[in-house]
């Protein structure tokens, strides 16, 4: 149900916070997506899978993403992605 949370937010765009219950407390979702992230495991994950046909539901790019109605006016510059010192060394 964790990874299935976390697949819903990325194709709705949606905040953390609007999570549905089913998936769990969002807060919990969020803190453990973030400890994945950091350790590498979603790159893993999605390297392992991505040479199998039979996971095309995985595939998050923009023409499946909304913007969630809250998008606009943020601030400019938003999220800044790094890589991971791990990554970065292989």
């Amino acid at each position: 149900m964790f990874v299935e949370g976390v697949l819903w937010i990325v194709r709705t765009g949606a905040p953390w916070r609007d999570l549905p219950e089913t998936f769990g407390d969002w807060n919990s979702v969020f803190r453990r997506f973030s400890r994945w992230s950091a350790k590498g495991v979603w790159c893993r994950i999605f390297e392992a899978m991505s040479d199998d046909p039979d996971f095309e539901y995985l595939i998050v790019d923009s023409t499946i993403v909304r913007a969630h109605q809250h998008a606009a006016g943020a601030k400019k510059g938003g999220l800044k992605i790094r890589r991971l010192a791990v990554r970065a060394a292989a």
